[in-house]
């Protein structure tokens, strides 16, 4: 795992949010200020735990939106204090679910932020249910577009490959 910004303590924990966030797009931004305001109000540090390449990017040969790079710098922007990228490979698809709760562990997250469809471990075998058994969870909102549609990489992907970028941008809220 690399792990960019201040560091969590054990004794002091965070609020996480967890998820691919490809494109960082403004469903994703909105979650991540969520989780900050959370943050601050706790008076501990906001993280990101997040995966390279997205697991959608790994099992699907989806295109991925933002180079981690990029979206390291992306998610910095928004204010958050620490950002950990696993690195998401064969080996960690074999991981479990009780693993990854153990990975988490390791930064003491008083509250998780991630989708109602959230899923980890090996096949999918975790889920927002089991993560609750642990952790205080906030399953985060859809988040609509203007005309009421739900903003998601896949949705921006696709308008990307139809050559609608002017409207792909308008969900990123950010450059390309």
């Amino acid at each position: 795992m690399n792990v960019y910004g201040n560091a969590c303590t054990k004794e002091a924990g965070c609020v996480m949010a967890i998820g691919a966030f490809d494109g960082v797009h403004r469903g994703h931004q909105e979650i991540i200020r969520k989780m900050i305001r959370k943050s601050e109000l706790l008076g501990i540090p906001s993280a990101v735990f997040t995966f390279d390449p997205p697991p959608k990017a790994f099992f699907r040969a989806a295109d991925v939106l933002t180079p981690v790079g990029e979206k390291v710098r992306r998610i910095k922007k928004l204010g958050v204090d620490k950002v950990i990228v696993a690195s998401f490979d064969r080996a960690y698809t074999e991981r479990t679910a009780s693993q990854f709760i153990l990975d988490l562990s390791v930064f003491s997250p008083r509250e998780i932020y991630v989708g109602g469809d959230f899923r980890f471990g090996k096949n999918r075998a975790g889920d927002v249910g089991l993560l609750s058994t642990h952790y205080i969870v906030n399953k985060a909102e859809t988040i609509c577009c203007d005309k009421g549609a739900v903003i998601s990489s896949t949705r921006i992907r696709g308008l990307m490959k139809t050559g609608k970028r002017k409207e792909a941008v308008t969900l990123l809220g950010w450059p390309v």
